[in-house]
């Protein structure tokens, strides 16, 4: 009984304990009088100075005036005891401190001074860098409005510095972009009826470092698009921007002394030679000058793909290859990147390389071709996407499944191979030595004129396949069921790529350099030859490396000569 009176009174004193404190907090949040102001101290200051205000009811506080303008309430101390900060707002007045329930006026009035700013001789360091802190010392600091720095000679209009901090002695400041080397630093502040700048005769001078960045490097080659160009001198690391005319372009290595950048693709250079000015920026783009005027970009008149490698139907996953491009396609995106009309189970061909999509679904779809392997012949083939309905769907995604779920039809873009043997044909000799050499420069109505009647491409008379095999093309190089790797090919073709009429292989009067659409060169300098994992002689698990040339623009055979 005893033990449960005990229970019973320390839980009574408990819930009084708590209503107390309920009570104090409540009794605290809401004011019960309007603020008393009995005194204030300095009874005089300037802007930025801190003034001590005592009195009554001064914890509800929640705007501050004097003379009528707005100031800062720093600190409410206690119920009798807050500081304020003197604004650029305020004027000479009385101090008006106001709650929910009124105000509280002070019966004297503050006198706001207007001193100007003073820096000490010894307040200001000989030497700086831009973009780095500085502290500057002196009397009157806090009336600062703004610090201005402006180049000693022939500066413009001072470059106004970000304020970190400020109090009645100090002001610390980020030094910011300055013209020269030698800079005067100027105040701004109120001076009672408008916001008026410290003389520059009398202003601090120092030294700014600037560490502008400087290029010892004198000559600048021509440079094809995509090149790498190397600056060299000091300071680089300084530098924002690398101009090329106004288009910037990608840095890829800057230290201090080296900076790397390429040399950008545009809708504006034109094929052929491109001069336009080379230009670096820094200092936030304040300052860009001229490297040269005469930088030569040059802009091929022909697509160029160096090393790509495209595998069979067995291998890796990255099958296709876009000489529009220059890109290798993942077999999982062939769906929605490589091939979307033929994804979509349109019927493309009638028969082999004979579309039948209308013109505008022929074109949406880049060319593009693959190599398969036969698991009948044994051998490695290029094909072209339309001449069969049969080797899409062998194609699998990272994840086994089909690319064409399954089903056969044909891809949508018709193309022709032509291979190049010198031994068997002597006048593509020249042209076969150029490709290798890497000397083909145009692809054009010029430079490979297509005679319809006698059916020659340069004065060529080509015999084409829409998938020639390696009995053709590497004949010495591979055996059926013979693995190699990093064989060594040396074969070279024309390729042609057809419009939406496409090219029949097997019609009586078939003439491949008609209704050609864009011409190519590729050069297969190497292949690895492997077999289909559990078979001995399907070549499904091989894959090719080469170089291309695909022409730019659409064949115009207006413009053959």
């Amino acid at each position: 009984m005893k033990q449960y009176r005990k229970w019973t009174l320390a839980a009574l004193f408990a819930c009084l304990f708590f209503l107390c404190g309920c009570d104090s907090t409540s009794m605290k949040d809401v004011a019960i009088s309007s603020p008393e102001v009995l005194s204030f101290s300095p009874e005089s200051g300037s802007i930025g100075s801190d003034v001590i205000v005592t009195g009554e009811y001064l914890d509800d506080v929640v705007s501050a005036t004097i003379g009528g303008g707005k100031v800062t309430i720093l600190q409410k101390v206690s119920n009798q005891r807050l500081s304020l900060k003197v604004t650029d707002q305020a004027r000479s007045g009385k101090i008006v401190l106001t709650n929910s329930i009124g105000e509280g006026v002070s019966e004297a009035e503050f006198t706001l001074e207007y001193p100007a700013p003073v820096v000490s001789q010894t307040g200001v360091p000989s030497e700086v860098e831009m973009g780095n802190n500085l502290l500057l010392s002196g009397s009157h600091m806090n009336v600062v409005s703004a610090v201005l720095f402006t180049a000693a000679e022939g500066g413009t209009a001072g470059n106004e510095a970000e304020i970190i901090s400020q109090s009645e002695t100090e002001i610390v400041v980020k030094v910011p972009y300055v013209e020269s080397d030698k800079a005067i630093v100027t105040f701004k502040y109120f001076d009672g009826t408008k916001e008026v700048e410290t003389s520059s005769s009398s202003a601090p001078k120092l030294t700014v470092k600037r560490y502008r960045p400087e290029i010892t490097t004198t000559v600048f080659e021509p440079a094809n698009v995509g090149d790498m160009v190397v600056l060299e001198g000091a300071y680089l690391n300084k530098i924002d921007k690398v101009l090329l005319g106004d288009i910037e372009c990608t840095i890829t290595l800057q230290t201090e002394t080296e900076l790397k950048f390429v040399v950008p693709t545009s809708d504006s250079f034109k094929n052929g030679d491109n001069m336009v000015p080379l230009k670096i920026s820094y200092f936030d783009g304040r300052e860009t000058p001229t490297l040269t005027d005469e930088f030569i970009v040059r802009v091929a008149f022909v697509y160029y793909w160096e090393n790509r490698t495209i595998h069979a139907q067995a291998g890796e996953t990255s099958a296709f290859f876009s000489p529009e491009t220059g890109r290798v396609y993942s077999n999982d995106v062939w769906s929605q990147e490589v091939d979307i009309i033929a994804a979509a189970g349109k019927n493309t061909c009638k028969t082999a390389n004979i579309p039948v999509v209308s013109e505008t679904d022929y074109n949406s779809v880049n060319p593009y071709f693959f190599i398969s392997g036969s698991s009948s012949k044994f051998n490695l083939a290029i094909n072209s996407p339309a001449n069969s309905n049969g080797q899409l769907k062998n194609f699998k995604t990272s994840g086994k499944a089909s690319i064409t779920g399954g089903s056969s039809y044909y891809g949508t873009p018709a193309l022709s191979f032509a291979y190049l043997d010198p031994e068997t044909n002597p006048d593509c000799a020249e042209l076969v030595n150029n490709v290798k050499a890497g000397n083909i420069k145009k692809i054009d109505e010029i430079t490979f004129p297509l005679d319809v009647e006698k059916k020659t491409c340069a004065g060529i008379k080509p015999s084409v396949s829409a998938a020639p095999t390696t009995d053709a093309w590497a004949k010495d190089q591979f055996e059926a069921g013979v693995e190699k790797t990093n064989v060594t090919i040396d074969a070279v073709f024309l390729v042609f790529y057809y419009n939406v009429k496409g090219y029949d292989n097997k019609a009586a009067d078939k003439n491949p350099v008609k209704d050609v659409k864009r011409i190519g060169l590729m050069y297969i300098k190497s292949a690895d030859f492997k077999m289909k994992e559990g078979t001995e002689k399907d070549p499904s698990a091989s894959s090719i490396t080469f170089d291309m040339y695909w022409q730019k623009q659409d064949y115009d055979y207006s413009k053959v000569q």
